[in-house]
Parts: C-alpha cells; structure tokens; sequence
C-alpha cells in the first residue's frame, strides 16, 4: 500500500472522528472497541486458515482500520497523546534494535537463536525479571499456558508440572483430537474447559512466584 493510501486512511478517520462526523465514531472510546480488535483478528485468522486471499485483503483491512481509529482516539489524549506515526515510528525502530543479525554485525545460527535473541532484548528492554511479566493474562486460557511454559523454560525454570496423558511421538493432529476428546468428556460432565484451564494455569503461575522467590 502507498504512503499516500495510508495518508488518504487516516484522513477518512479523522473526518468521522471530528465535529460534523459520525456520531457512532465520535462516541467510542479505547475500551468500547477492543471487542471489535478481537472480532477481526479472528476473522482474518479464519481467512488466513480457509486460504480466502480475498478475504484475507478485506479482514487485514479491518485490523488496519483499528489501529488507526485507536490512533486517532489517541491523539485527543489531554496529557498524553500520539498519533499513528508515533505508532510507526516506535514499532520500525524495535524491529531494527530487535534484528541486530540484519540491521547489525550479529551472527545467527537459525531462527531458533533469532527468537532466543528477541526473548532476551524484549526482557532486558523492559527490565522483566519475572517469567510473568508482560504476559497477557486476559487472554484464552490455552494461549494462556502456552506462553507461561515457554516463557518459564526460557527463564530456566525448573517446575515440574503433571503429565497424566503422555503425548510422546504424538502429531498436532493427533493432539487435536486427545483434546477434543478431553473437551467432549468435560461438556458432557457440565464442566467448562476454559474455566478449568484457567484455574490450573493460576496455580503454575503461583508456582512460577513461589520458584522465583526462593
């Protein structure tokens, strides 16, 4: 897309945004629109696996358009504003100081040890000294714990955790079928799985606490 498209984009935005606009634009907020960040990233998701090009365009679009409306929304901050360039701008310079093997005279074997790096400048960036922190914890529960035991390996952490199935030399869909079937039997027991996950992913984290205070 041309500088200009996006120059055109954030002019289409302003215009709603401002007296005189659209009165449904004019009255969201930061939080009134996360629901529809969510609601597109899923749709672009479900165009990206269904192989949907057409779609995919349309939905990228639509997670554009948040942006950009967070954005424009930002700019009316009192004490704090930015705008979408400030957005640009903070994200192209990360991806330079995140990328030394390109941007730089650092060497990589692959890129295992080009996730390794990132993990390492991200924490020592923001000065994380904790395997929790800056996770999301809002988010799907399986997202959830997915990302805790990666980060808790990355972090060297030693925490045994209980492996009632054993999975070895199972393949994704494999796996995708043991856990259907695991969702299935909760249901038909009246248990919620996400809620379930959730609450066994609360005590790792309270595990990873107790591990790194000691």
């Amino acid at each position: 897309m041309q500088n200009q498209e996006l120059a055109k984009l954030r002019e289409v935005m302003d215009r709603l945004r401002s007296p005189g606009g659209c009165p449904w634009d004019a009255e969201q907020d930061h939080e009134s629109l996360l629901k529809y960040l969510l609601e597109e990233s899923y749709e672009f998701i479900e165009a990206v696996e269904e192989g949907d090009r057409v779609a995919m365009r349309e939905e990228l679009g639509d997670v554009l358009l948040q942006v950009f409306f967070h954005a424009r929304m930002a700019e009316e901050h009192p004490t704090d504003p930015f705008t979408v360039e400030d957005v640009a701008k903070a994200v192209a310079e990360k991806l330079v100081r995140r990328h030394p093997h390109v941007f730089g005279d650092t060497k990589v074997s692959g890129s295992a040890e080009v996730l390794e790096n990132w993990e390492a400048q991200k924490a020592a960036e923001k000065g994380r000294t904790s395997a929790t922190e800056g996770v999301p914890l809002g988010q799907p529960a399986l997202a959830l714990a997915t990302k805790l035991i990666y980060r808790a390996e990355k972090f060297g952490h030693e925490i045994p955790v209980e492996h009632p199935v054993k999975i070895a030399d199972t393949t994704e869909a494999d796996l995708g079928q043991l856990l259907f079937g695991i969702i299935d039997q909760a249901v038909a027991q009246g248990l919620d799985p996400e809620a379930a996950l959730r609450g066994a992913t609360k005590e790792y984290i309270a595990k990873i606490k107790k591990f790194e205070a000691q």
